[in-house]
């Protein structure tokens, strides 16, 4: 297992030097860069052609955005190995890293939040609709789970931001705290403070994949239900419950337990919409704005990010399914 983990986490480096390559390509792709947005900005703002061109290349010069693609790559990467570096943001003016360092502890606090609701709601309901197949929980659960993986995240964003503004007259929408409490030490109150605040976006985010791992689940168990294991514990006398819990459900969850290797990347980058809607300050925004303003360091650091993620997910999820199943080896 040991050597296993080891060939796996040199792959990953090699792995996330060609994501690093895609990713910074197709980043480059647009035309124009940061330098030419700032010159459109500059000329809307009623600045001659002339002197708006001399601002941009001089914008181009100081971040070296006059360099080849190649070149541009190989010091941002140069940055990251030597310094620790992720660039710097044209933008934001500032180290990406610091940028990154200050919201992703709340991101992942989302993220983590949400998945696992997500899959321990989602899990507990395919378990509990799988033994009544074709009854009306069944069929609720079902179309619950239409709904709620077709209806874009950004709608229902929109409508319980209306319902918390307009209905309940929510303040301090787009914060993680109330005013009050934006300087205060950590505490109690606060904590909960912080809840009362990201609950929209926890819900949201979740709601997805609850349908999702409750179908997975249901589906798994009713195949696993029909072994013939499962029906030599019954004829043994065991109570239905003993069955599905100890025998059906640890077998069940294998899908579950795989899909969790991919499925951070996607809460980290699925609160997107939540988050833009509700202008909570996460990686979400940071990330579609740097799109927008083609400030090409913040992009190709948080999908430098998320690939490392995946990579991370899908090794910890081998070595859960071979501590779940004993059957499974890696060598």
């Amino acid at each position: 297992m040991l050597n296993y983990i080891i060939r796996r986490l040199i792959i990953g480096v090699f792995l996330l030097i060609g994501i690093g390559v895609v990713s910074f390509i197709v980043i480059k792709l647009p035309p124009g860069d940061f330098a030419s947005r700032y010159r459109q900005f500059l000329l809307d703002r009623g600045t001659p052609y002339e002197e708006a061109e001399r601002a941009a290349q001089l914008v181009r010069e100081q971040y070296d955005l006059d360099r080849p693609v190649g070149e541009q790559f190989v010091l941002w990467i140069k940055g990251m190995v030597t310094e620790g570096k992720f660039g710097y943001s044209f933008a934001y003016r500032k180290d990406v890293g610091e940028l990154i360092a200050e919201r992703l502890p709340k991101t992942l606090l989302i993220a983590v939040l949400a998945h696992t609701i997500s899959t321990v709601v989602g899990v507990g309901l395919g378990i509990f609709v799988a033994p009544r197949k074709y009854g009306i929980w069944d069929n609720i659960s079902a179309i619950f789970a239409f709904l709620f993986t077709s209806v874009p995240r950004f709608s229902l964003a929109i409508i319980f931001l209306y319902v918390l503004v307009i209905e309940l007259d929510q303040p301090s929408i787009g914060n993680f705290y109330s005013p009050q409490y934006v300087f205060a030490p950590w505490s109690l109150a606060k904590v909960l403070d912080m809840f009362s605040h990201i609950w929209p976006v926890l819900v949201i985010a979740g709601l997805g994949g609850v349908a999702y791992n409750m179908r997975v689940m249901r589906g798994n168990l009713l195949d696993v239900l029909s072994a013939q294991y499962v029906q030599t514990a019954r004829s043994k006398g065991l109570r239905e419950r003993i069955v599905i819990v100890r025998h059906a459900v640890p077998n069940a969850l294998h899908t579950i337990v795989a899909y969790q290797g991919t499925v951070l990347p996607y809460m980290v980058a699925g609160e997107l919409e939540v988050a833009v809607v509700l202008g909570l300050p996460t990686l979400g925004p940071l990330f579609y704005d740097s799109l927008v303003n083609q400030d090409i360091y913040i992009s190709g650091s948080l999908l430098l990010i998320y690939g490392a993620l995946i990579l991370i997910g899908s090794l910890l999820a081998d070595i859960l399914l071979s501590v779940l199943d004993p059957r499974i080896r890696y060598t």
